[in-house]
């Protein structure tokens, strides 16, 4: 599996498939893992990158929180390895809140955006204070209780893959147990501190689709602000899903971004 030294950690990747560029940043606290039903629908056209995000999987956290900044600038420092110059983007939660800064420091390297179970809008008091209270705690207690909590959330996955599929908990939660008590505080200092993009969306001029889970932890207003802020962008929900889509219907969900995908190649 290659790698690449960003600063102060060393980052893991890999690449699938041969094609126009597509990168995947899957969603905290999983790894690149999370995209393995939906790369094999995209990788007989295109070359996916798929990252660990730092303190994510086999990617190292570095020294202090794991800020948007840090996040962007890593995923610039991957094109670079990788010799990608312009690429279509696909984030998830937090990989949707690093696109936003990607966005304001790199654009000339985005030819489209995917922005899928995210939000634009800063923390709030309230929800900053949560966050670091849990990161304190996971470092203090561990982090089983906290991931337990995470998968007993309703809304990360949906009462539907819940019930049918619990195959899918479990492999999150595989995934979830890959980070340390450390790799967990240091993301949630991260995401308690990211900027407020809100501002950013009216900016954002290249093709972009939202994606949101019908029953996704995020409510379906922060959808709806950005499709009306983002010029020419387009919503679609996927049903019985929650907030991690791309994991719950794969198949669904590989077929939104390939037909997206596809569709900017045609012009």
């Amino acid at each position: 599996m290659p790698t690449f030294r960003s600063g102060d950690a060393q980052l893991s990747y890999e690449v699938a498939g041969n094609g126009p560029d597509v990168v995947l940043l899957h969603p905290f606290p999983l790894n690149r893992h999370f995209w393995d039903s939906v790369t094999p629908q995209l990788s007989t056209r295109y070359r996916v990158t798929l990252p660990d995000l730092r303190a994510h999987g086999d990617s190292e956290l570095g020294e202090g929180p794991v800020t948007m900044q840090k996040l962007a600038d890593d995923l610039s420092r991957l094109c670079s390895q990788e010799r990608i110059s312009k690429a279509f983007f696909v984030g998830v939660s937090i990989g949707g809140y690093l696109l936003f800064e990607f966005w304001r420091r790199y654009r000339e390297q985005v030819a489209a955006l995917v922005l899928a179970n995210t939000r634009p809008g800063a923390e709030t008091s309230e929800g900053k204070a949560d966050r670091l209270r849990l990161a304190d705690r996971v470092l203090h207690e561990g982090t089983a209780g906290f991931l337990g909590e995470m998968l007993s959330n309703r809304r990360i996955v949906s009462r539907t893959t819940r019930t049918n599929r619990p195959d899918i908990v479990d492999a999150a939660l595989m995934m979830m147990q890959c980070m340390s008590a450390d790799d967990i505080a240091g993301v949630q200092r991260g995401m308690a501190e990211r900027p407020d993009s809100v501002a950013t969306l009216g900016t954002i001029n290249v093709p972009t689709l939202l994606i949101a889970g019908e029953e996704d932890s995020i409510p379906l207003s922060e959808f709806e602000l950005m499709r009306q802020q983002i010029p020419g962008s387009r919503l679609q929900v996927i049903s019985q899903a929650g907030h991690y889509a791309a994991l719950e219907r794969p198949a669904e969900f590989g077929a939104l971004l390939r037909t997206f995908l596809d569709g900017r190649l045609r012009r």
